[in-house]
């Protein structure tokens, strides 16, 4: 993660920061050694849902950062699991959300009772009410997943004729409409690439918006990339993806008005008075796949789908699952051999090709 990414990070957990108690800022404050930006980000998200909900029920009458450490200790399971129920039944959040939310919530707690001590030598909280609640058990195996995830994927033919309706399509399609077609024609190289790199190397939305110009091997066909657990990798991309990235690194600079020495390599067009370029965020490359996913007829895809579609294919391809562990950046190896039964279906039909061949 960049100095300025991580930098934008940190001033936004600061902000969020200012609404919570002094307890949960010191907290805070001692994981920011441990924990990426972007989880410490979640985890205020989470507390502050958590605090709200109390003040909501009249748990405490107060303000949210005014709620004392007396009161978390009194807390009951019920209260807890009512809580539990909002987030599901209310918020609309799945299991796996719920799942998430309680884990930080439980190592906040963890934190107050066994780590965290008063001028005393005493735990901030004797008694953890989240140390008595489970986790849902959400059980989906290898299978489940691929089943769920066949049919939000690209498959076959689709790669391609993905990548060149982002290039030449979209704007044929809305050549009626000015504006739409303007904006296209200035970010197509752009959005090309990113959609090419992604199909063709497995990148994961927060590697691909890290990436500066200089981390680009144009001999070697590898992108350096900073990856789970703050480990530096060189991860293999495709040709098609290299062709794109050159004609896209061919318009940059005088297309975004760029200095030579602005690193970002995908980038905004300048905004606001000043016209300032900025780096590409997360959520902008989310929106513009969902753009062109809705426009292609897939409306299901999204960038963690065009992940999976790489995936897929390389193992079709290569049947090499300790490869495409290192290529996906996977810690567990359980987690790439999702991609073997999403495969399933085609090495079916090729065994009854084999037989009509036979025949």
């Amino acid at each position: 993660m960049s100095d300025e990414t991580r930098a934008a990070y940190f001033e936004r957990i600061e902000e969020k920061s200012k609404g919570l108690p002094w307890y949960v800022v010191e907290y805070i404050d001692k994981r920011k050694r441990k924990l990426s930006p972007a989880s410490l980000l979640n985890y205020c998200h989470d507390y502050i849902i958590f605090f709200d909900w109390i003040l909501a029920e009249g748990i405490f009458k107060g303000k949210r950062k005014d709620i004392p450490l007396e009161l978390l200790e009194r807390l009951t399971v019920q209260q807890v699991e009512d809580f539990l129920s909002f987030l599901e039944f209310r918020l609309n959040n799945s299991k796996l959300t719920v799942n998430r939310k309680l884990s930080s919530l439980k190592s906040l707690f963890n934190y107050l009772q066994n780590i965290a001590e008063t001028s005393a030598l005493e735990p901030y909280l004797k008694r953890n009410v989240m140390a008595k609640m489970e986790l849902n058990k959400v059980k989906e195996d290898q299978e489940t997943l691929a089943n769920r995830m066949e049919g939000k994927i690209l498959r076959g033919d689709e790669y391609e004729n993905f990548r060149q309706f982002i290039a030449y399509e979209y704007g044929v399609i809305n050549s009626d409409n000015k504006k739409i077609l303007n904006f296209h024609m200035k970010n197509r190289e752009r959005d090309t690439a990113i959609i090419s790199l992604i199909l063709g190397s497995g990148l994961r939305l927060s590697e691909v918006v890290r990436l500066d110009v200089d981390d680009i091997d144009f001999k070697k066909f590898t992108a350096r990339v900073i990856r789970k657990g703050n480990k530096e990798q060189y991860v293999y991309f495709s040709e098609q993806a290299m062709l794109d990235l050159k004609e896209y690194l061919s318009i940059r600079n005088e297309r975004y008005e760029l200095d030579k020495t602005f690193k970002p390599l995908f980038v905004a067009a300048p905004m606001g008075p000043k016209g300032t370029t900025r780096r590409l965020t997360a959520r902008s490359v989310e929106k513009l796949v969902e753009k062109y996913a809705k426009a292609f007829g897939k409306p299901a895809l999204s960038v963690h789908k065009l992940r999976h579609s790489f995936a897929t294919r390389y193992q079709m391809e290569n049947n090499d699952i300790p490869k495409l562990r290192k290529q996906l950046g996977h810690s567990s190896v359980q987690t790439t051999m999702i991609y073997t039964h999403l495969t399933n279906s085609e090495l079916q039909q090729a065994v009854k090709n084999m037989d009509r061949q036979n025949k």
